[in-house]
């Protein structure tokens, strides 16, 4: 036999008929399933530490998940003194999560299996506006999407959707797109109405940290800052080992935080904002103000039609070719942001300062001008005990973020309904 998570979906009536014994035992394979999915594969020893239940209770258990097939042997682990452990984990393609990134420019939807990996990913280049039915393009687009893959749509068990602006992941709202003061109902609530699947909305940077937290730099760290350096600049907070919201959900704001008197408007309403000066926004407004002022550079070849569509990649581009105006460009923001971080140093001082996105990408190009300016701007006791790194999930963390958010709450929901009936 062989089952997928669905089956372990209880539904409130089921927890009625069961006995307390089985709900107990429902409970704890639920608890298990989880680890296994945040934390790969596991010993029988580690589950025993980890739920605080006996080994003989931790054995029966997983052989019962071995039997219904969501469970698999994945060979031994290492030897602490004696016998190498068997090592266990969740059998591919037993769930799925179908896990949507929106851009400026571009949509990125991807089907992630349980044990997180990408079995189909596609792009839609479009942009997005204010104006825009999302949820609808979204709900089409996933669609096609879907006849494509060939995966039992059953095994989907939900939608995690990252995306810009002000998110309050809690109450299912985006307030700075897609919400008007007219619209009170939960974007959220839309999309679930729509896909007929548990959705979660989660800011890209959170959803960026998310992934950091769980499978990058930043995993097993009580103290990270996790920079999102894309059109815009967004942070992840991790605080004592646990991602840090903020009462509303919205800590992290750090783009917004005015740094120029007198600057340029942000789209936020103030002036000045960092992300002004030290976004993917700022380097391509500044590159083409400079290309449009008579600089010398590679990228006076590009067409009207592609100037206009300029991205940060290209001018990344352009400075690992020795473009001089590139690499400036880039400095400049360096300088900027740099300036920025050593602030958040001196009031989070953090062991790590994880750095990904778009931006991210320039490496020395960024990083250098970066230290340089923390150089200038913070305190050296503090900047000493600091390790700032480029992130090593690629291109994809907002999407692992995205799946994290939505299986972290279907789990949670089924544990704590489980708990309302144990007695």
């Amino acid at each position: 036999m062989s089952l997928n998570l669905q089956d372990f979906l209880i539904e409130d009536a089921q927890l009625e008929e069961m006995s307390n014994v089985e709900r107990k035992k429902v409970h704890q394979k639920t608890r298990i399933i989880k680890h296994m999915f945040l934390n790969g594969d596991t010993s029988n020893a580690e589950i025993c530490t980890k739920f605080g239940i006996s080994l003989p209770t931790s054995m029966a258990l997983i052989n019962q998940l071995l039997d219904d097939g969501i469970v698999i042997k994945k060979g031994r682990g290492k030897s602490e003194g004696g016998r190498k452990p068997d090592l266990y984990g969740l059998k591919e393609h037993s769930f799925f999560v179908l896990s949507i990134h929106i851009e400026r420019f571009k949509i990125k939807l991807a089907l992630i299996d349980n044990n997180h990996s990408i079995v189909k990913e596609e792009i839609l280049e479009t942009q997005i506006s204010t104006n825009s039915n999302i949820v609808d393009l979204l709900y089409d687009f996933s669609q096609e999407f879907f006849e494509a893959s060939e995966v039992d749509h059953k095994k989907i068990m939900g939608v995690g959707i990252s995306m810009p602006g002000l998110v309050s992941s809690e109450e299912g709202k985006n307030f700075t797109y897609y919400l008007t003061e007219q619209d009170p109902a939960s974007l959220r609530d839309k999309f679930e109405e729509r896909f007929k699947k548990p959705v979660a909305i989660l800011n890209d940077a959170k959803s960026a940290s998310l992934a950091e937290f769980h499978f990058g730099l930043a995993k097993e760290k009580q103290n990270v800052l996790v920079i999102s350096m894309d059109w815009g600049v967004g942070l992840g907070i991790i605080m004592g080992g646990k991602i840090h919201s903020g009462v509303s959900g919205f800590a992290g704001e750090f783009g917004h935080i005015p740094m120029v008197e007198d600057g340029m408007l942000c789209h936020c309403g103030k002036r000045g904002c960092l992300e002004t000066e030290a976004s993917g926004l700022a380097l391509v407004r500044k590159v083409k103000e400079g290309l449009k002022n008579g600089q010398t550079s590679i990228l006076n070849s590009l067409t009207p039609e592609d100037l206009e569509k300029l991205e940060p990649d290209t001018i990344i581009e352009a400075a690992n070719k020795g473009d001089q105006f590139a690499i400036n460009s880039l400095s400049e923001i360096g300088i900027s942001l740099g300036k920025g971080i050593a602030i958040l140093i001196q009031i989070f001082n953090p062991e790590l300062i994880v750095l990904e996105g778009k931006i991210a990408k320039a490496k020395q190009f960024i990083t250098t001008p970066i230290q340089q300016s923390m150089n200038i701007y913070c305190m050296m006791q503090l900047k000493e005990k600091t390790n700032i790194e480029l992130s090593n999930l690629g291109n994809n963390s907002s999407l692992y973020g995205g799946t994290i958010a939505v299986m972290d709450s279907i789990f949670k929901n089924q544990i704590t309904m489980i708990k309302s009936h144990l007695s």
